[in-house]
């Protein structure tokens, strides 16, 4: 396979797996803040740096931010490499790349995303569509990942769009921690234990969609220290970040198996980090919680580009 035709599949692996995370926090960050038990969590300006802040964007200055205006940025503006459209349109430019590698149920379902997001109006998503248009695209995104596990081989192909899809969901789901984080920190004078039994919680595990699960495992209201162990150890949660280093070890081993003992390999990055969090425990991320998390971002982005040296670079 030409180095460039892996790229592109990686890539749209990523970019599927980005625009939905975006959809998701906007829609539960937004929607969230109506039922939020104290001021600041219902407050506009906090809530849409807080999405800001999501896509890497945030502004020191909330009282300068207009509603219609960020729902459209992290929307539909193609002038934005962030925003939901930006992200379908790559993934559809990276699947046409390698259109003869991918089935055409998948294609047809991506091509039909694509056109509802480019053809989405602008007015409605900053009225009153924000709902319909962020439900459409994580809808659209599970569809677009079962036609991935349901219509294409289970080769290299499959394995190389999987191994962005789950770097990806680590990333996300790390920035959504990161961001949450921030939120509670700053609503610190809304509770008595601020930190760790801030609203922002119960907001973090709907953004990773596993509230349900959470509740299903733990009946007690989230708090900081469950919220983080279940989104970043437990191995089962299929949000987790462990997961997710689960899932990329098992596919980068099925592209470059023979290079795990290599120390400057890809494979070798991706199986050290993925032994240090199985043996993490929550009472050694709790004594730093901002640097483990910031530390973990900067991991997921040495095994990128160590990726993209390894098997993208052309």
């Amino acid at each position: 396979m030409l180095a460039r035709v892996a790229n592109d599949l990686f890539w749209m692996g990523r970019y599927i797996e980005r625009a939905e995370h975006t959809a998701r926090f906007l829609n539960v960050n937004y929607f969230s803040s109506l039922d939020a038990p104290n001021m600041l969590s219902q407050s506009r300006p906090f809530v849409l740096n807080s999405v800001y802040g999501m896509v890497d964007d945030r502004v020191e200055d909330e009282s300068t931010l207009i509603e219609e205006e960020v729902i459209y940025n992290v929307g539909l503006n193609p002038e934005k490499l962030y925003s939901i459209l930006s992200c379908i349109k790559a993934a559809r430019q990276n699947a046409n790349n390698a259109r003869d590698l991918i089935s055409t149920e998948f294609y047809e379902a991506l091509n039909k995303f694509y056109h509802f997001v480019m053809n989405y109006p602008k007015d409605k998503l900053v009225k009153n569509g924000l709902y319909d248009f962020t439900t459409t695209v994580t809808e659209n995104t599970a569809i677009l990942r079962a036609k991935i596990r349901g219509t294409i081989f289970h080769n290299e192909i499959y394995a190389l769009i999987l191994l962005g899809i789950n770097i990806e969901r680590a990333t996300q789901i790390t920035r959504i921690i990161q961001t949450k984080l921030h939120d509670a920190e700053k609503a610190i004078s809304s509770y008595s234990k601020p930190i760790k039994n801030s609203y922002e919680w119960t907001t973090l595990l709907k953004c990773a969609e596993s509230y349900d699960m959470m509740r299903g495992l733990n009946r007690r209201t989230p708090s900081q220290l469950s919220t983080l162990e279940f989104l970043i150890l437990n191995p089962n949660c299929p949000r987790s970040v462990m997961n997710s280093l689960n899932q990329t070890y098992a596919h980068i081993c099925q592209i470059g198996g023979n290079n795990i003992n290599n120390l400057n390999s890809s494979a070798f990055l991706i199986g050290k980090m993925r032994a240090e969090y199985q043996f993490k425990t929550i009472s050694e991320i709790q004594q730093d919680v901002r640097k483990f998390i910031d530390d973990t971002l900067c991991c997921l982005m040495d095994i990128s580009s160590k990726l993209e040296e390894e098997y993208f670079d052309y």
